[in-house]
């Protein structure tokens, strides 16, 4: 959009400089991820620029050798199964925090959302003492609850945001024509909740997928994911393989959050906001 025809030379000098000073946070916020792309396609074993010539071979060893296919699988698992468990409780926490005469209803929330406010290292340090006393270290069962603890905040605030414009009278006007409590979620407030609850439970499954540090306090050698296989390989060998894997993550994130938001301009739209 110009700048109006009616502004002055200030405002629009203000205008135009604040659009560049915009471009160049952005440009330094993103060219670090841009980096790593072109150098995942290098056919030689350095990071260097100018690349000597292009190749897939890193693609291919990400997707053909064992050690990443077992971390794959294991960051698909876990993250599914996280994305199962957060999906439910973070929305039915959130539908609780929506009622009218919930009482302490900001403390409870601060309580819910505390997980991705305390630094990572911290809550990985607690949850490694705790598991270790109740056997839950080196298990997919604890690496995927530790996980859940991290994703469900996610979907609360976002469900929550969705339940923000619901008008609660529909509920109640299914309730008066007989339904049963059950049958006014699944009929009424679920579908018009579904994009929030769908937008939630992607950015869980990027929690999950993308979760490195508690993975390395909680999964033993069978639990592996894939951000820690990309973390021992840094730490013992700096390979370009570890650029592909970045490069496939960075897209299947960037695709997740066009998902996202398209199903955020979907749930505006039925709720009347657009």
């Amino acid at each position: 959009m110009a700048a109006s025809a009616y502004a002055s030379p200030i405002e629009k000098g203000w205008y135009y400089l604040h659009r560049l000073i915009c471009g160049a946070v952005l440009l330094f916020l993103i060219t670090p991820i841009l980096v790593v792309i072109p150098l995942s396609f290098n056919s030689v074993p350095f990071f260097t620029f100018p690349m000597p010539g292009l190749s897939l071979r890193w693609y291919e060893e990400i997707f053909m050798t064992e050690r990443w296919q077992g971390g794959l699988r294991n960051s698909l698992f876990v993250g599914l199964s996280v994305t199962l468990l957060a999906t439910v409780l973070g929305t039915l926490a959130a539908l609780g925090l929506s009622r009218p005469n919930f009482p302490w209803r900001t403390a409870v929330m601060s309580v819910l959302i505390s997980p991705i406010i305390v630094p990572i290292v911290i809550t990985a340090v607690g949850t490694y003492f705790f598991y270790a006393d109740i056997g839950l270290l080196n298990t997919y069962t604890g690496l995927i609850l530790a996980h859940t603890t991290l994703a469900t905040p996610v979907v609360v605030i976002t469900v929550t945001a969705t339940l923000a414009g619901y008008d609660h009278s529909l509920t109640r006007a299914a309730a008066s024509l007989g339904a049963s409590p059950i049958t006014a979620f699944f009929k009424v407030t679920l579908p018009l909740i579904l994009p929030g609850m769908i937008s939630g439970s992607l950015f869980a499954f990027l929690t999950s997928f993308d979760e490195v540090v508690v993975a390395l306090f909680l999964a033993g050698p069978e639990q592996t994911t894939l951000p820690k296989v990309m973390f021992s390989g840094i730490r013992e060998q700096i390979s370009p393989s570890i650029t592909a894997a970045a490069t496939v993550l960075i897209l299947f994130a960037v695709t997740v959050l066009t998902t996202a938001e398209l199903l955020r301009r979907r749930s505006e739209r039925l709720r009347g906001i657009r």
